[in-house]
């Protein structure tokens, strides 16, 4: 991974972590403004829990006008409840599918949401480190082939110098080809007294 590829990818997790925080505190403001808005026109009646899961709980309740009402994305803070429940309900008067059990407030999203932010950053750093991780492991690993690159180089011109040196002719100092006629050694220096006696 090359530093270039590596500081897009850290750039592309630090925007993934920008966003979930922002949807963190978006989710908390959110809450806070849907409270304000019950607040400012409050109304209570009694509801029957239809159906709960995890995340959602869907109620119906009868408003004083006679209409019964079912909000749409169930109710906020939705923890601790079971079907077929009979719960105290707060709700807008002017808009019903905006609904909370009685009691409960907004602040019961601080942690929710900040729980979420963490979660993310924890995913995000965590994923960084990998990513600077393997991007340091590739860079040891390619400076690791160009220096041995480097050897193996360095060492065929050593060898490709001492292969010259080889076809150096031989020192003076060493055994040389008789020169005019006379050899080397005792032979040739019978060949000399035999012709001293001849003549």
């Amino acid at each position: 991974m090359t530093p270039v590829i590596q500081r897009r990818v850290q750039l592309g997790l630090l925007v993934v972590g920008l966003t979930i925080t922002a949807m963190a505190f978006s989710l908390i403001v959110g809450c806070f403004k849907d409270d304000a808005a019950i607040e400012s026109s409050k109304a209570t009646v009694m509801a029957e829990v239809v159906s709960v899961d995890p995340l959602h709980a869907a109620v119906a309740f009868q408003t004083p006008d006679g209409s019964f009402h079912s909000p749409r994305f169930g109710l906020l803070y939705p923890t601790e409840l079971s079907e077929d429940q009979r719960i105290s309900v707060e709700y807008a008067a002017y808009n019903p599918d905006l609904a909370r059990p009685t009691g409960r407030t907004a602040m019961l999203s601080i942690i929710p949401g900040l729980s979420v932010a963490f979660a993310g950053w924890a995913v995000v750093g965590l994923l960084m480190v990998v990513v600077a991780e393997f991007g340091r492991r590739s860079r040891g690993a390619e400076f690791g082939r160009r220096s041995r690159g480097a050897e193996s180089a360095a060492q065929d011109g050593d060898d490709a110098s001492a292969g010259d040196g080889q076809n150096v002719p031989a020192a003076a100092g060493g055994d040389t080809p008789a020169i005019d006629g006379e050899s080397a050694g005792p032979a040739g220096a019978e060949s000399g007294e035999e012709s001293l006696s001849s003549r």
